[in-house]
Protein backbone atom coordinates (compact mmCIF):
# COMPACT_ATOMS: atom_id res chain seq x y z
CA UNK A 1 0.00 0.00 0.00
CA UNK A 2 1.44 3.33 -1.05
CA UNK A 3 0.82 6.72 1.12
CA UNK A 4 -1.28 8.47 -2.09
CA UNK A 5 -4.09 4.96 -1.08
CA UNK A 6 -4.03 6.43 2.53
CA UNK A 7 -4.43 9.91 1.66
CA UNK A 8 -7.66 9.05 -0.52
CA UNK A 9 -9.62 7.54 2.30
CA UNK A 10 -11.98 8.59 4.97
CA UNK A 11 -10.69 8.30 8.71
CA UNK A 12 -13.56 7.20 11.02
CA UNK A 13 -13.77 7.08 14.52
CA UNK A 14 -15.97 4.54 15.71
CA UNK A 15 -16.01 5.52 19.30
CA UNK A 16 -18.75 7.99 18.09
CA UNK A 17 -18.39 7.62 14.34
CA UNK A 18 -17.34 11.22 13.17
CA UNK A 19 -15.36 11.62 10.05
CA UNK A 20 -12.38 12.78 11.03
CA UNK A 21 -11.00 13.76 7.29
CA UNK A 22 -8.42 12.44 5.47
CA UNK A 23 -4.94 10.96 6.10
CA UNK A 24 -2.49 13.85 5.61
CA UNK A 25 0.74 12.30 6.50
CA UNK A 26 2.11 9.16 8.49
CA UNK A 27 4.45 9.10 11.06
CA UNK A 28 7.52 6.64 10.58
CA UNK A 29 9.81 4.75 12.90
CA UNK A 30 12.52 4.55 10.57
CA UNK A 31 14.88 2.35 13.04
CA UNK A 32 12.09 -0.12 13.37
CA UNK A 33 10.87 -0.18 9.59
CA UNK A 34 7.06 0.76 10.52
CA UNK A 35 4.58 3.15 11.05
CA UNK A 36 3.88 4.71 13.83
CA UNK A 37 0.86 6.56 13.39
CA UNK A 38 -1.55 8.30 11.17
CA UNK A 39 -1.69 12.37 10.28
CA UNK A 40 -5.44 13.44 9.41
CA UNK A 41 -6.03 17.58 9.50
CA UNK A 42 -9.25 19.56 11.41
CA UNK A 43 -11.48 20.39 9.56
CA UNK A 44 -10.75 24.15 10.43
CA UNK A 45 -8.25 23.88 7.48
CA UNK A 46 -9.09 24.35 3.84
CA UNK A 47 -7.42 21.68 1.54
CA UNK A 48 -4.98 20.72 4.32
CA UNK A 49 -3.14 24.22 3.46
CA UNK A 50 -4.89 27.17 4.52
CA UNK A 51 -6.09 28.76 7.59
CA UNK A 52 -5.24 27.72 11.33
CA UNK A 53 -5.84 23.93 12.59
CA UNK A 54 -4.24 21.14 14.35
CA UNK A 55 -3.51 17.85 13.19
CA UNK A 56 -4.78 14.91 15.12
CA UNK A 57 -2.24 12.43 15.38
CA UNK A 58 -3.66 8.54 15.50
CA UNK A 59 -1.53 6.32 16.77
CA UNK A 60 -0.94 2.50 14.35
CA UNK A 61 -2.32 0.60 17.19
CA UNK A 62 -5.96 2.53 17.11
CA UNK A 63 -6.33 1.63 13.20
CA UNK A 64 -9.35 -1.18 13.69
CA UNK A 65 -9.72 -1.76 9.91
CA UNK A 66 -8.41 -0.49 6.77
CA UNK A 67 -10.79 -0.70 3.67
CA UNK A 68 -11.44 0.01 0.56
CA UNK A 69 -12.56 3.62 1.17
CA UNK A 70 -12.23 3.63 4.70
CA UNK A 71 -10.07 4.05 8.06
CA UNK A 72 -11.09 2.91 11.08
CA UNK A 73 -10.13 3.86 13.95
CA UNK A 74 -10.97 3.98 17.95
CA UNK A 75 -10.46 7.11 19.38
CA UNK A 76 -10.95 8.50 23.04
CA UNK A 77 -11.50 12.01 22.95
CA UNK A 78 -9.57 12.01 26.44
CA UNK A 79 -6.51 10.74 24.70
CA UNK A 80 -6.65 12.32 21.55
CA UNK A 81 -2.57 13.66 20.63
CA UNK A 82 -2.76 17.02 18.64
CA UNK A 83 0.23 18.59 16.67
CA UNK A 84 -0.01 22.46 16.19
CA UNK A 85 1.30 24.74 13.82
CA UNK A 86 3.53 25.48 15.65
CA UNK A 87 5.17 21.42 15.33
CA UNK A 88 4.49 20.86 18.78
CA UNK A 89 2.18 18.02 20.19
CA UNK A 90 0.05 18.26 22.76
CA UNK A 91 -2.73 15.94 24.80
CA UNK A 92 -5.96 16.89 24.58
CA UNK A 93 -7.80 16.71 28.14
Amino acid sequence: MKISDFQTKDVINIVDGKKLGQVSDLELDLRQGRIDAIVVPTSTRLFGMFGGGNDVIIPWRNIVKIGTDVVLVRLDDAKVTYRLEDGDQHLAR
